[in-house]
């Protein structure tokens, strides 16, 4: 390909990408990096989520081309496509389009959990292990997933902006479908494209059952890193234990903890070597003072993934270890605290131990509600749609339009600052800015 890297960068920040499916790191700044591996995260981690593999499967041709350029940008000597075994199609559409491309090949990952957790699938495909609170970077390789290497492509290609978001609505809806729509969309809109709910007493995940949010507000918009929409009843184990408050997490903990070890047993950064003891790390918080010195034990809550395994699948008294693990983490970042202990060797035991996706949700009662969601195409914008300044990491975009402007839908409308970490913000729908304020942008449809 005829395009050098400082072009591919450069294009790469115009349009205002960002990655994906976490949590939303300006992609120019990981192509900025010198790799030797460059690794699509096409797993798609969480079940009842169907975005990736099926961009995958219609988006083959920019998805290969993401990579090339992705490739040139970190200066890659090997490409990877990670992807489950059941995506057949999607393995298939990527094979013909991956013929005269020798430098770039697909491996296949079983069907368990967390296989699309970076730092496992980094591990699965490569073999390399990344040390604990280090980047992929440490270990040579840069990964991004499939919806930001299609947008990488189309933005280098035609330097077109990131406008539109891929998500699958799934769980206890009328229709199960993946769809496009603008950034800025509610999430009350696309629930009524997948026909509503069908159940009395609804509640509501952004992202996947086991590491996705609560949606308390169903008119906030669908962003740049929006995974999903999916609808749970309302006394479901996943949402009860979302709602449930840290006094009661900690006594529960306290009173019923039994040392089984099966959390840690089955920790998958424990596996791969990182110190990571979950049970441990509940003993501590049981009987931790406030004015102790933190060992090496504790401060490695930092490094927990949150996938959820130890609280949803392991522990058989429903204590959650991840939310301890989550509360030590904000207060060890606040204080300025960091772990710092090296990887240990991996766990003979780590490729048996993770889980078959088909038991986790029978586990956790969703197996009825994996519907297969298929992406569907449609011609439609909403009259009115909110962007967030703040759709990144790092600083948030500064408005260049005023109240009454009328912009184009890919149209620039915020800016970063020279060498401010961020991406810039664009029009998803033609019209007038109806409104400003400090954290986002209303425009309504002419």
């Amino acid at each position: 390909m005829n395009i050098d890297r400082e072009t591919i960068r450069a294009r790469v920040q115009q349009a205002g990408i960002v990655g994906a499916g976490g949590a939303g790191f300006p992609t120019y700044v990981k192509f900025g990096a010198e790799a030797e591996i460059f690794l699509v995260n096409g797993a798609e981690c969480e079940p009842l989520l169907k975005v990736d593999q099926q961009l995958a499967e219609f988006n083959a041709e920019l998805l290969v081309k993401g990579i090339e350029y992705g490739m040139i940008a970190t200066g890659a000597k090997e490409g990877i496509i990670a992807l489950k075994g059941k995506y057949k199609t999607a393995i298939s559409a990527l094979e013909a389009q991956l013929q005269g491309h020798p430098h770039i090949r697909i491996h296949i990952l079983d069907d368990i959990y967390p296989a699309g957790d970076e730092v496992i699938t980094i591990w699965m495909a490569t073999g390399r292990r990344v040390p604990p609170a280090a980047l992929p970077l440490s270990v040579g390789v840069v990964v991004n997933n499939v919806q930001t290497l299609i947008n990488v492509a189309k933005a280098v290609e035609h330097e077109a902006p990131v406008i539109d978001k891929t998500l699958t609505i799934n769980g206890m809806v009328q229709n199960p479908i993946t769809v496009t729509v603008p950034i800025g969309t509610t999430y009350r809109q696309v629930l009524e494209m997948a026909g509503g709910v069908t159940t009395p007493n609804p509640a509501y995940i952004n992202g996947g059952p086991m590491m996705g949010t609560l949606v308390t507000d169903l008119d906030a918009p669908i962003t740049k890193t929006t995974g999903g929409l999916l609808v749970l009843p309302q006394d479901h184990l996943l949402i009860r234990r979302r709602t449930q408050n840290m006094e009661s997490i900690i006594a529960m903990a306290r009173t019923v903890c039994e040392q089984c070890c099966l959390c840690t047993e089955l920790c998958p950064r424990h596996l791969i070597g990182h110190e990571l003891p979950p049970h441990l790390i509940v003993r501590a918080v049981n009987y931790r003072k406030a004015d102790q010195t933190e060992s090496s034990t504790v401060l490695s809550a930092l490094t927990c993934s949150e996938c959820g395994i130890c609280e949803a699948y392991a522990c058989p008294v429903e204590i959650s270890p991840m939310r301890l693990n989550q509360a030590l983490k904000k207060e060890f970042r606040s204080a300025g605290a960091k772990y710092e202990g090296a990887l240990r060797p991996l766990n003979p035991m780590a490729e048996f131990r993770l889980l078959p996706i088909n038991r986790l949700l029978t586990r956790i009662n969703l197996d009825k509600m994996n519907h297969k969601a298929p992406l569907i195409d449609i011609d439609w914008q909403p009259d009115r749609v909110t962007l967030p300044f703040s759709q990144h990491i790092g600083a948030p975009a500064r408005p260049i339009v005023n109240v009454g402007d009328r912009v184009n839908r890919g149209d620039l409308i915020a800016v970063m600052e020279p060498g401010q970490l961020g991406v810039p913000l664009h029009a998803s729908i033609s019209g007038v800015v109806e409104q400003i304020n400090a954290d986002n942008i209303v425009m309504t449809k002419e």
